[in-house]
């Protein structure tokens, strides 16, 4: 049973191991491993603690975590070994509750499972965007721009 509950503090080096080893595979299937930053070397310059952040447990241990707005998902990473398990799904889905009619992230192209996830929750592709990495500025990127509408009555 997957349980969402708010951050703690005491949450903090589980989210690091879990975004460090996450975020290899993100980078792996978009701009490569030399674009890797530690959370502790973003967290604060991407704004993590700026959004609501809260985790997934399974069976009492973090195994994943969101960070969103009312307008945007903003970060979303779960533990390698609980991929494909239901914890991204269940994050998604709570901060797609909490959120506006509108809410919108963005996904480095090449990321295909975490654009499949999105796909099958319901987003839209709205456009492709080019630029720098965020948070790691001296790689260029490209990424997708999704958004899932929620429309009364729907």
């Amino acid at each position: 049973m997957i349980t969402i509950r708010p951050y703690d503090t005491t949450d903090w080096s589980r989210l690091c191991e879990i975004h460090d080893s996450a975020r290899l595979d993100e980078l792996d299937a978009s701009v490569g491993r030399d674009a890797f930053l530690t959370l502790e070397q973003t967290a604060e310059n991407e704004g993590l603690f700026d959004n609501t952040l809260v985790v997934a447990e399974v069976d009492h241990f973090v195994q994943g975590f969101v960070a969103y707005s009312k307008e945007e998902l903003a970060w979303l990473y779960v533990d390698p070994k609980f991929y494909r398990r239901g914890v991204g799904r269940a994050l998604v889905r709570h901060a797609m509750s909490a959120s506006a009619p509108i809410i919108q992230i963005e996904v480095l192209e090449g990321n295909r499972p975490a654009l499949e996830l999105y796909l099958s929750e319901g987003f839209k592709v709205v456009k492709r965007v080019e630029g720098n990495l965020v948070g790691n500025e001296t790689f260029a990127a490209a990424g997708l721009l999704l958004a899932r509408e929620d429309l009364p009555g729907t």
